[in-house]
């Protein structure tokens, strides 16, 4: 796993073997950032990373400047994994967050203007974050919602279903208020 673009260009992120995380792919990440390199100011940003996982997204929105970052995630091994390289890379307005994204959301204090999620796909309530980050009004009006997901999920009725970009068997559903 490597960092694609910005201040920590190329730096290799070696999470050890006992992280359970299925990285978003190089491949599908370096896309991502493509389309968003075109659409946001990332120095302008605020971003929210959902189910963090090995901080890989955070570490590459961290890197192109974003103003700051707070990466959600639950597991005590990757929690610990993220504040560790966050702090090995001397991250600043890096905010690594141990809790439950469900119950995160929903006392959740501020708006942000960049939220990504890459929840399990195989977490059976994942496409409630949808909705709730809606309802609960967590992104700034101009803000940007992406959603990683499996094939199997469709987003494309949703008033707030923007576009859906498609990497191999990675999903990104991109929503606006």
């Amino acid at each position: 796993m490597r960092i694609i673009s910005g201040k920590y260009k190329g730096r290799a992120i070696n999470p050890p073997h006992n992280l359970r995380a299925r990285p978003t792919t190089d491949f599908a990440k370096e896309n991502l950032f493509n389309v968003l390199n075109n659409i946001v100011d990332f120095e302008a940003c605020d971003v929210l990373d959902l189910f963090a996982g090995t901080g890989s997204i955070s570490y590459e929105f961290a890197s192109r400047g974003a103003r700051s970052v707070t990466a959600v995630e639950l597991n005590p091994v990757h929690y610990n994994f993220i504040r560790q390289t966050a702090a090995q890379l001397g991250l600043e307005h890096f905010y690594p967050v141990k809790a439950n994204v469900f119950r995160y959301l929903i006392t959740c204090p501020k708006q942000f203007d960049l939220i990504f999620s890459d929840a399990p796909y195989d977490l059976p309530e994942s496409e409630t974050i949808v909705s709730t980050i809606f309802e609960r009004q967590l992104l700034h009006p101009e803000g940007l919602l992406v959603f990683e997901h499996s094939k199997q999920m469709d987003f494309s009725d949703r008033s707030e279903f923007w576009q859906l970009r498609s990497y191999g068997s990675v999903q990104f559903s991109f929503f606006k208020n």
